[in-house]
């Protein structure tokens, strides 16, 4: 079977030959490369990046733009970016207000930090809330049938979206203390400004769902510390839920990016009805062992990933890695709704010799 074969079965229900291995290598390709990505869905298509992922054996499904552009009802609502050296700048203009979000570039983490936030507290939110009932999401689905057309049976385009409203604000807008104080302090003004943002989310969902991507992607960046069970069953869950049901009615899936801490999480998403949990980090980087993801997430929904950056670092054991990839193939015997990743990425300074290896490994003891 192909690496697309592969994933395709797993979403189905069904066993393929053996366990799918894909990867999200865009954050060590670019350090490689000596670039760095923008916080800003790029759509070119890099075939290098597609190489990479061919000659390593790894599907690729992410950072693969986006399959729709943003526009406004409204003349008088206007979004810019621009990138000054080690400077990343995103503006919001409305006849409420401006707001500007600033992102430095960190040489150290290899990342953007976000040194102002785009909202300083709620007097800002009918800004955001004004800009987001005046947006909409326009299907550009001829980017989806060029990226599949690039990988071929190496890989399967995923329709990525954004964040819920909880996530902006926790993720981007407002950062997590900022957030936590506003929901003590402001709650029915952040539960307003939260249920706008996931209509906007639940209109974007209906653009992506009637786009040819089998798989609906969605990233809040879950973290169970960050946004525990309680807080995301309060904001959030009535949003995933009605996100997968719209999804499975198209006979789509949903793939949610929990990239964080996990206890608590897994049950919730299971219930909420998503198919695939992405990048999940294992112990030591997370909180649950795989045997735990598996139990916690029940049989049905995919886990994704299985390798976390501990693993990677040149200074672990050839040993060591093996059995990490080892025992998250294992889970196989539990489920066969698994797929060997990262969690969440390949750090910068992994060897490529240990990227390569995963493919053979996969092979000897990811068989079904």
């Amino acid at each position: 079977m192909t690496q697309r074969e592969r994933a395709l079965a797993v979403f189905k229900g069904e066993t393929p030959d053996v366990v799918p291995w894909y990867a999200d290598l865009s954050h060590w390709y670019a350090v490689e490369r000596g670039t760095r990505f923008v916080p800003v869905a790029g759509h070119a298509r890099d075939r290098d990046m597609v190489e990479l992922h061919r000659r390593c054996g790894a599907g690729l499904y992410l950072n693969l733009g986006t399959f729709y552009d943003v526009e406004y009802d409204s003349d008088d609502v206007r979004e810019t970016v621009r990138v000054e050296g080690d400077v990343f700048r995103y503006t919001l203009a409305t006849p409420l207000g401006v707001l500007v979000e600033q992102r430095d570039w960190s040489r150290v983490s290899f990342s953007w930090d976000i040194t102002h936030r785009l909202i300083q507290s709620v007097e800002d939110f009918p800004i955001v809330e004004l800009a987001v009932a005046a947006r909409r999401y326009v299907p550009r689905y001829e980017r989806h049938h060029e990226w599949d057309a690039e990988l071929g049976e190496l890989g399967l385009p995923f329709a990525a979206a954004a964040y819920s409203g909880l996530g902006f604000l926790m993720s981007r807008y407002m950062g997590v203390e900022n957030t936590v104080y506003a929901l003590h302090d402001h709650p029915a003004t952040v539960r307003r400004f939260v249920d706008t943002m996931n209509e906007s989310v639940l209109r974007l969902i209906d653009v992506l769902v009637a786009s040819p991507s089998p798989v609906v992607f969605f990233s809040d960046n879950l973290d169970a510390v960050t946004q525990p069970p309680s807080l995301f069953r309060q904001y959030s869950a009535g949003c995933y839920a009605e996100m997968a049901r719209r999804a499975h009615a198209a006979g789509k899936y949903v793939s949610v990016h929990l990239d964080g801490r996990m206890g608590g999480l897994l049950e919730a998403l299971a219930e909420c009805g998503i198919d695939a949990v992405d990048a999940v980090t294992p112990a030591p980087m997370g909180d649950l062992t795989p045997e735990e993801c598996r139990a916690r997430a029940g049989e049905d929904m995919i886990l994704w990933g299985g390798i976390p950056p501990t693993a990677w670092e040149p200074r672990t054991p050839d040993s060591r890695f093996r059995d990490t990839v080892k025992r998250w193939l294992d889970l196989r015997l539990a489920s066969p709704r698994l797929v060997l990743a990262p969690g969440d990425q390949v750090p910068p300074g992994t060897e490529y010799r240990r990227i390569a290896e995963v493919a053979g490994l996969v092979e000897e003891y990811g068989r079904y």
